[in-house]
């Protein structure tokens, strides 16, 4: 009986070493080999290597792991990743190109519970992952179309038959790869003429690119991106309030969602505790993006355990950010640079900025946000040289945003002003710009009611200071926070209301008419 159940379980370990391992040697073709990295009881770390055995570049490719029941993934990086019950599929992230003759490609994930045996089937591009290819490439797209939208190109087109993803190039050059037939390419130039083209991808290649489309965008204030009114919500704290009713009952279609901080090294989690995936913070965005709306992701804040200081190199820091980009194929990041560990750490501060820098050129179209505080006349010495060396070290930051509270301020409205128009003239000064494109780079970000040291934001100053932004061309407006968008005469400061009397949600409605 001892020898049969010895033979069971060499059978059965059989099964499962075919299935996670894909031999070079088996045929020519597309293969992906999985390997299970690490398992701590909690949790483990995955990872599979997609290999091109053919004599021809592979376009993209796509990896579907059954997982046993009860497991699922919590993270993932340099991959996207979606989910259907225990199938689990990964493809190539947007920065990614094409898979040459003989090269390797790797992405990870981690997954919860630990003690995970393996996985119960693996499929790359639909069929084994033990080799393949061979099919034919989908034919060019028809029908593609473009509208300019400020400073972005909204393109579309019609499916192409046997296509699994589409490429967009503008001007010859790639800056995208959907899988659906829509993509909104952003921070262009204003008043601009672009040229597009789509091609169709599946397991057997990219066919030919389609007709061009040629688009101009409009009038605006330089390569920022759209307006964005996006207030903080924060989902670990102050009694997080569902973004749908708020949405609802508002208008407001962006949020800013606090903070992504460090795992564990050069980790990135949600409160240094949450996972980026299966979580609250992923399911408010699902909600966000279900009404019609998105979200910019800020890192850092005043406290935690931040990715700055733990991630060791600028590459290091921009695969964290990278991890988050792709998680949730975002449009725009914040970084919330503050405290001594970053923002008064110039070691550090040149580490973000490299690091951002990397982000640009790795996911086109992306916008960079830094926020920071600041004096009543604008940028402090720290301020300054973040300015300064955003621009000694090319990275090409968007929208530079102001934190005007927490400096004793008896005149909020006043004081928003003149610290705006301090950055406004540093703007200028460093990047040569005009008032009207400086400006366009700058944001405001307050804080609703009354901030840590009891300065007043009323909902008609707020609204005062909203108008102001508006009029003079602003890229951003935000306020700390959501969750204290609730009234609360004689509250004091706390986290689930503003300390004042008011309506609930009265400064994200101010904030969406930005």
């Amino acid at each position: 009986m001892k020898r049969r159940i010895t033979l069971a379980i060499a059978a059965i370990s059989a099964v499962v070493i075919a299935l996670l391992t894909a031999q070079a040697a088996s045929a020519a073709g597309v293969s992906a080999t999985f390997t299970k990295v690490s398992d701590w009881g909690s949790g483990f770390e995955g990872k599979v290597t997609v290999t091109n055995g053919t004599t021809s570049s592979l376009s993209t490719w796509s990896v579907a792991l059954d997982f046993p029941s009860g497991y699922t993934v919590t993270s993932t990086w340099d991959a996207n990743h979606t989910s259907s019950g225990q199938t689990h599929t990964f493809t190539p992230p947007s920065w990614a190109g094409p898979l040459a003759p003989g090269a390797t490609v790797s992405f990870g994930f981690n997954g919860s519970p630990g003690n995970f045996a393996g996985v119960a089937a693996c499929r790359l591009n639909g069929g084994s992952c033990s080799g393949g290819g061979g099919g034919t490439a989908p034919g060019a797209p028809t029908g593609l179309s473009g509208t300019a939208s400020g400073t972005s190109v909204n393109l579309s087109w019609s499916v192409a038959s046997g296509a699994t993803s589409y490429n967009v190039y503008r001007n010859g050059s790639k800056v995208g790869s959907p899988s659906g037939t829509s993509y909104t390419d952003s921070g262009l130039s204003a008043n601009t003429s672009y040229s597009y083209q789509v091609s169709a991808s599946n397991s057997a290649g990219e066919g030919p690119k389609s007709t061009t489309v040629s688009v101009t965008t409009g009038n605006g204030g330089g390569n920022t991106g759209s307006k964005q009114a996006a207030p903080y919500l924060y989902m670990g704290w102050g009694d997080p309030p569902s973004p749908s009713t708020v949405m609802n009952a508002t208008g407001i279609k962006w949020f800013t969602m606090a903070f992504v901080l460090s795992g564990g090294g050069c980790s990135p989690a949600w409160d240094s505790t949450r996972p980026l995936q299966g979580g609250a913070d992923a399911g408010a965005i699902a909600a966000i993006r279900a009404g019609g709306g998105d979200v910019v992701p800020s890192f850092g804040g005043w406290s935690g355990n931040k990715l700055g200081p733990n991630c060791s190199t600028p590459e290091a820091l921009a695969g964290a950010y990278q991890q988050v980009i792709s998680a949730y194929n975002l449009k725009a990041i914040d970084i919330d640079i503050e405290n001594s560990d970053e923002f008064e750490n110039e070691a550090v501060q040149d580490r973000i900025l490299t690091a951002l820098k990397i982000v640009k050129q790795n996911n086109p179209g992306i916008q960079t946000i830094v926020t920071f505080g600041t004096s009543t006349t604008g940028p402090t010495y720290y301020g300054n040289r973040l300015i300064d060396q955003s621009k000694a070290l090319g990275a090409n930051i968007d929208i530079f945003t102001l934190m005007p509270f927490d400096f004793g301020s008896s005149n909020i409205y006043n004081d928003t002003v003149a610290a705006s128009q301090g950055l406004n003239n540093k703007l200028k000064s460093t990047f040569g710009w005009s008032t009207a494109e400086a400006y366009s780079h700058q944001g405001v970000s307050g804080m609703n009611g009354l901030s840590d040291q009891q300065e007043m934001t009323s909902t008609a100053t707020w609204q005062n200071i909203t108008n102001w932004a508006k009029s003079n061309g602003l890229g951003r407006l935000a306020f700390w926070s959501v969750n204290r968008d609730r009234g609360c005469a004689g509250g004091g400061v706390v986290s689930n209301c503003s300390g004042i009397a008011q309506g609930d949600w009265d400064f994200t409605r101010i904030t969406a008419g930005f």
